[in-house]
């Protein structure tokens, strides 16, 4: 068995790398002695999971961030297992674990302001419409929209913070805290935000109340009508299943975040204040995964500097 402790790890991170022994490792180099393994087995491995590695009942390639951090994982036990003696070397240096490719534009796919618009007005008959017009409004990832707590949210001061998310680890939920410090962030939303989100939670309370339960500052924002947390798979799935029937460009729930981003940047607004609101390490990175909106940025610039130099 791999030498990795529980206590070592934060739960969901356990729980992550303890499915992944599971469902990967074991059944695929877990016959391999330990001292025996090599690097062209963790390469035929690698190379089988990015074939054919998923669990969905469908088969299909797992991505190539999944197959690295199963490679992180193993680097590490296995990095373990030599500073104990129990090994001479980490064969795992000597693998070649896939590339994780940024995303750079190519591919995205992102609603203008009026589509948006369009999708937030057909919604709204929904129960989670306010879920969406936060994610949209914020450009919060799926698992922190659900993990938001009502004691995260200041309507007096228009400022949500973003602490927790609620993760689908193994197929189940998980609510663990924001890892990052860039991911431990203050969002201010706008006055239309602020208005939704005080209706919702005077509908919830009500919900809450025909149900015979009483709300709690500590109880999540977006849930299920008994309080317990919403499942992100069905928050993606509902998303999906009404723009399929929409005529919007089809696009994911992530693209939601991707939109917001766009928008903002394409309306002038700082790059820094964009990575902070959406979580990033820095602004490079969100650079880089934008830069397809940087050239009309650039344009829009130039033109901007010769007429306050020059005039209209």
């Amino acid at each position: 068995m791999l030498p990795i402790r529980k206590n070592q790890l934060k739960r969901s991170t356990f729980s992550s790398y303890r499915g992944n022994i599971r469902n990967h490792v074991a059944p695929r180099i877990g016959p391999i002695q330990l001292q025996k393994l090599t690097a062209e087995d963790l390469d035929r491995f690698y190379a089988d999971l990015l074939e054919n590695g998923r669990l969905n009942g469908r088969g299909g390639p797992l991505s190539s961030k999944t197959v690295r951090s199963i490679h992180a994982m193993l680097h590490k036990a296995l990095a373990d297992a030599c500073r104990k003696g129990t090994l001479q070397r980490n064969v795992a240096d000597l693998a070649d674990p896939p590339r994780v490719r940024i995303s750079r534009g190519k591919g995205m796919k992102v609603w203008d302001a009026e589509q948006l618009r369009q999708f937030l007005t057909e919604i709204d008959h929904h129960r989670l419409a306010p879920a969406y017009f936060v994610a949209a409004n914020t450009g919060m990832r799926r698992g922190e929209v659900l993990g938001l707590r009502w004691a995260d949210v200041d309507l007096d001061t228009a400022r949500l913070s973003v602490h927790e998310a609620v993760l689908n680890v193994e197929y189940e939920l998980d609510v663990d805290s924001v890892k990052s410090e860039s991911g431990r962030r203050s969002i201010d939303i706008d006055p239309r935000t602020v208005a939704v989100l005080r209706s919702w939670r005077t509908a919830q309370r009500e919900e809450s109340l025909a149900l015979g339960l009483r709300a709690a500052e500590h109880d999540h924002v977006f849930a299920r009508p008994d309080g317990s947390p919403l499942h992100p798979d069905y928050f993606s799935q509902v998303f999906e299943r009404h723009v399929a029937r929409s005529e919007l460009p089809t696009i994911r729930l992530h693209d939601l975040r991707h939109t917001h981003a766009t928008i903002l940047l394409e309306i002038g607004v700082n790059l820094k204040i964009v990575s902070e609101r959406l979580g990033h390490s820095n602004p490079a990175f969100t650079m880089t995964v934008y830069q397809h909106v940087l050239p009309g940025m650039q344009s829009d610039a130039a033109r901007a500097f010769g007429e306050a130099v020059f005039g209209e």
